[in-house]
């Protein structure tokens, strides 16, 4: 693959993969079954506000981008197109879905939402232009402080999580399913949307543990 239609691979993947996100999300929020960590504090700072579900998740987002800033960590085009483009889709697709109701309508959504949530996470990471917002949180504050990638990552998303529930987000069965069945997922299509490089033909996907790599916008 030539060095240009490589960059277009990518970019493409990159907006495909974080509007594809955004999508997922919505359908987690219509299935009313329970949101990734993230998503529980969105949704509580919405019902907060008064704002859309979407426009919080941009600004969210963008406070934690100026976190990056003491931890000395430098965005990419990924990161800061992360903070604007999944809220956007979120709350389009919350626009042009209608509300479920029946638990038989709901469950589907639920189902539908993480794998696509899955697909959009291989889609953007898989692109390499830098992490999302909350990944770099993340990996910033296990270089600052020593610990383990896991153990930030969990108290991260304890700590959204509660805040989020407080606030009114849910927490169902739907967070504990997102939470199990997306590593497994992230690793699949990381392979699947692997870019070709363009001298060798070898492949690139996300460094480290796919599990590391989760994106959380």
């Amino acid at each position: 693959m030539s060095a240009p239609d490589r960059l277009g691979r990518r970019l493409l993947q990159l907006y495909a993969g974080l509007a594809l996100y955004g999508a997922s999300s919505a359908l987690l929020v219509e299935s009313g079954l329970g949101l990734e960590p993230w998503g529980v504090l969105h949704q509580g700072l919405a019902e907060l506000t008064g704002l859309t579900i979407g426009v919080v998740s941009i600004f969210v987002g963008a406070v934690v981008l100026l976190l990056w800033i003491p931890l000395r960590q430098r965005p990419g085009l990924g990161t800061v197109s992360n903070v604007f483009v999944v809220g956007l889709a979120m709350d389009g697709t919350l626009a042009l879905v209608p509300d479920a109701h029946a638990l038989g309508a709901r469950v589907p959504l639920l189902v539908a939402g993480i794998v696509l949530n899955g697909v959009a996470t291989g889609l953007y990471i898989a692109a390499s232009f830098g992490p999302g917002p909350r990944d770099g949180l993340m990996t910033g504050l296990h270089r600052i402080t020593g610990r383990s990638i896991r153990l930030v990552r969990t108290a991260i998303e304890v700590a959204v999580v509660a805040t989020g529930f407080a606030l009114g987000g849910t927490v169902g069965i739907g967070t504990v399913l997102y939470a199990v069945a997306i590593g497994p997922l992230a690793q699949l299509f990381l392979r699947v949307f692997a870019v070709p490089a363009a001298s060798d033909g070898s492949t690139v996907v996300a460094a480290g543990q796919p599990e590391e790599a989760i994106l959380r916008p």
